[in-house]
């Protein structure tokens, strides 16, 4: 007879492609991050099957509404995987999840995150994570639960998606919206940090089709010591905490606010504008970042051609009363972000001639808006 074996029995599921114990390091790695975005609001530790939230605070709402929004970063996790560079994609995580919370005037309370990879690398899915937590801890979002998810077979060794959702709350009072846009008021543009995470899909086109590498040297993106991929790869600025605090300064005549992601500014305005209202936003007022300038060259674009596309330099747009205007630019300002006046919201029957206007967009039935002019360079060149 046979002795028994002295090693330990193979796991199958390890053998399988999918390796648990990665997967308990990288919780370990990512603890004490996600720690420091709890509050006394949180209720047990990391690792639980769900997190708790003390919602006690909404006694003094007097009618609270949740807020919810859930989102990814897209193809830009390409780049990122392109050039082994893992620490930024969580802020952007939270940017095109938490800042949609904030539109409706909301105060973001929790949020969850979810990466499907290929394999578990504990050190990548902690920088993740990592940045998913400096971003909630930015915006006063408490990281309260998360899950990586090894699909061995369907996403290769390095690949990987990263998706989140957040939960926040706001007065049904306070919400803020196209019903409490008026004619007159003024629309502010607050300048982006850059591409952020919309429109990666036809960056990536334009620099393959370029024969670019994303090891190559980007002096026109940045500083000498820039590559392509570091310069794409700049997180996307948050602009919760400013505008809550812009909110709570001058929440009376902040009327409604707009996130410019997928669809560009003129689309995004849209959606925030009462239905009969217009408004002509000035090409003239702001000059495009450069990255903007840079890709639209290389792929032999106009810069008007990507205007459905890309930011073009302003990530969120503000529409105020006129006679806060000024305050309202000035408080961003004061918070880091500049912010100028692109445009007024008017009544009635459209302009003829001209540019088309975009009407609504993603099922809403807003107002219209348009760009008109010409960039501020290009007017000088």
């Amino acid at each position: 007879m046979a002795s028994p074996s002295r090693d330990a029995p193979a796991n199958p599921y390890t053998e399988a492609g999918v390796d648990t114990a990665a997967g308990d390091l990288a919780v370990e790695l990512m603890k004490s991050a996600v720690r420091r975005t709890h509050g006394p609001e949180v209720l047990g530790g990391v690792g639980g099957f769900a997190g708790l939230f003390d919602a006690t605070a909404f006694k003094a709402y007097d009618k609270p509404l949740l807020a919810t929004s859930t989102d990814g970063v897209g193809t830009k996790v390409a780049i990122a995987q392109a050039i082994d560079k893992h620490d930024t994609i969580g802020l952007d995580l939270v940017g095109m999840v938490v800042d949609d919370i904030v539109v409706v005037g909301a105060k973001p309370l929790f949020m969850t995150d979810y990466i499907a990879c290929g394999k578990v690398v504990p050190e990548r899915i902690a920088d993740i994570v990592r940045g998913i937590a400096a971003g909630c801890a930015e915006t006063g979002t408490a990281l309260v639960g998360g899950e990586t998810a090894e699909h061995p077979g369907l996403l290769g060794p390095d690949d990987y998606d990263v998706a989140g959702a957040a939960t926040g709350v706001v007065d049904a009072n306070h919400v803020l919206g196209a019903e409490r846009v008026r004619t007159g008021d003024v629309v502010l543009a607050l300048a982006s940090s850059g591409l952020h995470s919309n429109g990666y899909s036809l960056v990536r086109h334009i620099v393959s089709r370029a024969g670019v590498q994303y090891g190559d040297r980007a002096p026109d993106l940045g500083s000498h010591g820039t590559t392509w991929g570091e310069a794409l790869l700049e997180p996307t600025r948050l602009y919760t905490a400013p505008l809550l605090r812009l909110i709570a300064d001058h929440g009376d005549r902040v009327h409604a606010l707009s996130h410019i992601t997928g669809g560009g500014i003129a689309a995004n305005v849209a959606r925030v504008l009462p239905r009969g209202t217009w408004v002509d936003v000035d090409r003239s007022t702001w000059s495009p970042p450069p990255v903007f300038r840079v890709l639209a060259d290389l792929g032999g674009l106009d810069l008007t051609s990507t205007e459905g596309t890309w930011n073009l330099g302003i990530g969120f747009v503000a529409v105020v009363s006129a006679d806060k205007a000024d305050a309202a630019a000035s408080a961003l300002a004061q918070d880091g972000i500049a912010a100028w006046q692109v445009g007024v919201v008017n009544e009635g029957p459209l302009p003829e001639g001209g540019a088309a206007f975009e009407q609504g967009a993603k099922g809403v039935d807003g107002g219209a808006v348009r760009l008109v002019g010409t960039y501020a360079d290009d007017a000088a060149a």
